[in-house]
């Protein structure tokens, strides 16, 4: 069933320093949700590492979403509540607004308190220049799943759980 691996990973949506209390509150979810884990679909995982492979020698930062653990057809043998990461927003959707706005409207409301960023030249480690969420995936090359690994806003590794798993087929409207 499960597979472990590392992962690394936090950005905010918008690219900005988070709030204190918005940053806590976050923390605070991740550290509720998963106890210093954080689960993702191989699919999603693997088609990150793919997209990362493909633009280099250009870093990525993506929004990555999660489904609850309770939404799979199958029984993940997880609490309901869960956050699955299965998701990514292209970061230059709604840009143009966001530049004028400042509103990030490429991530639908209530999403994306993770991201996905690539170092193609290193480090395997988070920077001052990484823009931070509640989690951040981290890859390197050689765009493995061991180059591959988790961190809170604080940098500080989580444990990655990566899912046998296919998430539940969306419909439009």
């Amino acid at each position: 069933m499960p597979d472990e691996t590392t992962a690394v990973g936090d950005e905010n949506a918008a690219g900005a320093e988070p709030t204190p209390d918005r940053a806590a509150d976050e923390e605070e979810e991740v550290a509720e949700a998963g106890q210093r884990r954080v689960h993702a679909t191989r699919g999603l995982v693997d088609l990150l590492l793919d997209m990362a492979e493909d633009a280099e020698p250009t870093s990525m930062n993506l929004v990555l979403a999660p489904t609850p653990a309770g939404e799979f057809d199958e029984d993940l043998g997880l609490d309901p509540e869960t956050p699955v990461l299965t998701h990514f927003y292209m970061a230059e959707a709604g840009q143009s607004v966001s530049a004028v706005f400042g509103m990030d409207l490429g991530t639908p409301a209530g999403r994306g308190r993770a991201r996905f960023l690539t170092h193609p030249q290193g480090p395997f480690e988070l920077t001052e220049r990484d823009d931070l969420a509640a989690v951040v995936l981290l890859a390197v090359p050689p765009w493995e799943r061991r180059t591959l690994a988790a961190f809170d806003r604080a940098g500080r590794k989580l444990e990655l759980v990566v899912l046998d798993a296919e998430p539940p087929q969306e419909e439009l409207g």
